[in-house]
């Protein structure tokens, strides 16, 4: 049985998604919690693994339960509960304690062919950033990024714009061997919040390691003067990584949203993003 959880989390203390040793990761908290209740180790599979220090709010992870593991979740929440797949959450966020900085809102039946890597048609990150402009304020100093100065929002949106399409973004991704660079860049857009703080939005069919943040960097230093607006298109076309901009910090950055095809085209699309990727590793 394939179950699907939502997950969010603040990620100031973990280093990152997957599982390592000696290190506190969000897989390396929430599987212990789900095996302390069916009864056995598990193993998840996430739409998207965060960096260390990334948030979440709306991360998608599947996780399949054998017939053993099953008949224990029956047998503990009992078989007449309306709902015992939508009881896990509530379960497993009681295993992992009041004002955890990892929950699970939300636990479902997955549909068939449901992958909650390969099925995922989108990522949707923002990136929260305060300049003079909009201050500082402690209590989003967890996931809000602060820099000094000033920054021209209209530059910084204008040149993320231009960035919008299918291309190599090796220059705003940390490589890694046999792992493609392409993707879809399906938006990107920075404006400010009603308190003045620079809010970028930012989606694309998959992101390459540290690229939502090197994206940032690159608009920063558009707002900042330092570069002009055509400048992004050139240093991504030149395919190389670049000391122009820097990455920024992880503490701005939260996944908030995975989009999915209809459930009749799960499978499939799961189907092609594995060919897809193979054949870009080949």
């Amino acid at each position: 049985m394939r179950i699907r959880l939502d997950i969010a989390y603040d990620g100031t203390h973990f280093r990152g998604w997957a599982k390592q040793p000696t290190l506190r990761t969000v897989q390396g908290t929430l599987e212990p919690a789900l095996a302390r209740i069916v009864g056995s180790e598990v193993q998840f599979v996430v739409a998207g693994r965060t960096d260390a220090g990334v948030h979440a709010t709306g991360q998608v992870a599947h996780v399949d339960l054998d017939e053993a593991q099953w008949a224990r979740i029956e047998r503990r929440q009992g078989r007449g509960t309306v709902d015992p797949v939508g009881a896990i959450a509530g379960r497993m966020r009681g295993v992992l304690g009041a004002y955890s900085d990892v929950t699970v809102a939300r636990s479902s039946l997955a549909p068939q062919g449901f992958d909650a890597r390969f099925s995922a048609v989108w990522r949707r990150y923002r990136y929260r950033l305060a300049d003079g402009k909009a201050g500082y304020d402690p209590l989003r100093r967890l996931d809000t990024t602060t820099i000094r100065g000033q920054l021209d929002e209209r530059a910084m949106d204008a040149a993320a714009r231009t960035l919008i399409g299918l291309h190599d973004f090796a220059a705003y991704c940390k490589p890694r061997e046999g792992a493609t660079t392409i993707r879809t860049l399906l938006d990107y857009r920075w404006e400010r919040d009603a308190h003045g703080v620079l809010v970028a939005e930012v989606k694309a069919d998959a992101f390459c390691h540290s690229m939502v943040r090197a994206l940032v960097g690159g608009c920063v230093a558009v707002g900042e003067g330092r570069l002009d607006v055509g400048d992004l298109v050139v240093l991504r076309d030149a395919l190389t990584r670049t000391s122009e901009f820097k990455v920024l910090a992880a503490r701005g950055l939260t996944l908030t949203e995975v989009g999915y095809p209809a459930d009749d085209l799960l499978g499939s699309r799961a189907e092609q993003t594995r060919a897809r990727r193979q054949s870009a590793e080949d």
